[in-house]
């Protein structure tokens, strides 16, 4: 394996151990830098660099992925590093005492790397490292009321595309309807859009959010966000916005140039509210009090949404409530699919899985 792949191999090891993936899943890509084999090498570079770097964070994982190593290594009748079970051992004795806090709390710290291939040097929204970590407080519970404060396949697609096609954001007002963790935000405030509103109907989740920005040396509300001493400045608001009780004057203040939503297509009982927050942000211009039009924008505003389609009914229900709401739908998923795998290393995220689709007003 040549050196500048082996680099690549190992970045991959660190950035999946980083973003808590299945600890199989670590080791798999551990293997592939020394050609199937856990060698020395390989040990002491997820003894060394990931779970000893980590320590001070999310040790349950870190011991499940040392128990996974030594037994994986053994199996191999290969020589487990000695420090390897003296770093396990040190994990053992401490995790009653991590177990109990994990029950209790089960708010993790996740780090997505995006990292962009070789020759994208120039690209707008490439970091001169080529790479993007974007650390996030998520939860563990997925299902159990808390799918607010988790990480969504289509929250990472919608983050791929973003940074995929940084010229359809930047100096763009965006409104994100559901922002979760914030990630998909977080990517907007990268490639400069100009205005990024992230919304939330759950105020757990919207406490939770702020943090993540904040993580990420983003000013939230009406402050300007200067990244890195540059000119350019991104305003960002975080908003709690239940579709609900959201009303249509209260939505025409934004008048955004682009809206976006990651798996909001999953509640029948929610679309007519999320459609009709769509229509109001959708909305063309409309006539001032002298009659004369309003002509802000450029173009008429546009809706991405990424969603994975789990149950055909449901969508079939919400292309119907689409149609009679006067708004056009199109799958965009072939025609706008991000170019780059930005998140190679991440094999729990089936990319496949997920479809774009627009929606603008007819």
């Amino acid at each position: 394996m040549a050196a500048g792949e082996a680099e690549s191999q190992y970045l991959h090891v660190l950035s999946a151990f980083l973003a808590m993936e299945p600890v199989d899943s670590v080791i798999s890509l551990a293997r592939e830098c020394s050609g199937g084999s856990l060698t020395e090498s390989v040990q002491r570079f997820l003894w060394e660099t990931c779970v000893k770097a980590a320590a001070s964070g999310n040790a349950s994982y870190a011991k499940r992925l040392l128990k996974k190593l030594i037994n994986e290594v053994e199996l191999e009748k290969s020589e487990v590093l000695d420090e390897v079970y003296e770093e396990y051992a040190l994990h053992m004795s401490a995790a009653s005492k991590e177990d109990t806090l994990v029950k209790e709390n089960i708010r993790i710290t996740k780090f997505i790397s995006f990292l962009f291939p070789e020759g994208l040097y120039k690209y707008p929204s490439c970091p001169s490292s080529r790479k993007l970590v974007v650390p996030l407080q998520c939860s563990l519970n997925m299902l159990e009321g808390d799918t607010g404060c988790s990480i969504w396949p289509s929250s990472l697609f919608l983050s791929e595309f973003v940074l995929s096609y940084p010229e359809l954001f930047t100096d763009r007002s965006c409104f994100e309807v559901g922002s979760g963790v914030g990630l998909v935000g977080i990517c907007l405030a990268h490639v400069k859009a100009k205005k990024v509103i992230l919304t939330d109907g759950d105020l757990l989740t919207l406490s939770n959010m702020k943090l993540n920005l904040e993580r990420n040396h983003l000013n939230y509300e009406d402050e300007l966000l200067k990244q890195h001493g540059e000119a350019e400045s991104t305003r960002v608001k975080c908003i709690h916005l239940p579709w609900e009780t959201a009303t249509d004057s209260e939505l025409s203040e934004y008048r955004p140039d682009i809206v976006l939503g990651a798996d909001v297509i999953y509640d029948p009982s929610c679309f007519p509210h999320l459609l009709r927050v769509l229509v109001a942000l959708l909305r063309g211009p409309t006539k001032r009090d002298n009659g004369s039009l309003e002509t802000e924008r450029r173009s008429p505003a546009v809706a991405y949404v990424a969603s994975v389609i789990r149950n055909a009914d449901t969508f079939n229900a919400f292309l119907t409530l689409v149609d009679q709401m006067d708004l056009s739908i199109t799958d965009l998923t072939e025609e706008l699919k991000p170019p780059y795998e930005l998140l190679p290393y991440m094999h729990s995220y089936d990319r496949s899985s997920v479809r774009l689709f627009s929606i603008s007003s007819r």
